[in-house]
């Protein structure tokens, strides 16, 4: 997943994942967020439909066991994911479950060099 915090608390990014249906079974998706809003620490986001799967999520930002910003799970992003999947029908159904995704390291020094 990447998140892109913006101006006024819009967010951007996706979601990526292997495709598990008979037409993508093992091909890497990235699922970019059709709507995301971070209020303070809460973030909320749905993603495009892709191969009729969406994803919805709900939760907030939290500080992890990261002494520094470039350790790993210095900020957590806890809440409910929930996969939605239309049927052939176009009939949807959901299945919600509670996650917890740690931050990357960050290189704190990787300013960009000047260019002549």
């Amino acid at each position: 997943m990447q998140i892109t915090v913006e101006e006024a608390g819009r967010v951007t990014g996706f979601v990526s994942r292997y495709g598990d249906g008979e037409s993508d079974r093992g091909t890497f998706l990235d699922q970019f967020f059709k709507q995301g809003k971070l209020d303070g620490t809460k973030l909320n986001f749905t993603t495009e439909t892709v191969h009729a799967v969406w994803y919805e999520f709900h939760g907030a930002f939290e500080r992890g066991s990261g002494k520094t910003p470039s350790d790993e799970a210095y900020h957590l992003l806890k809440g409910t994911l929930t996969e939605y999947r239309e049927d052939a029908d176009k009939k949807a159904s959901s299945k919600s479950r509670e996650v917890t995704f740690k931050s990357f390291p960050q290189d704190l020094d990787a300013a960009p060099s000047p260019k002549d």
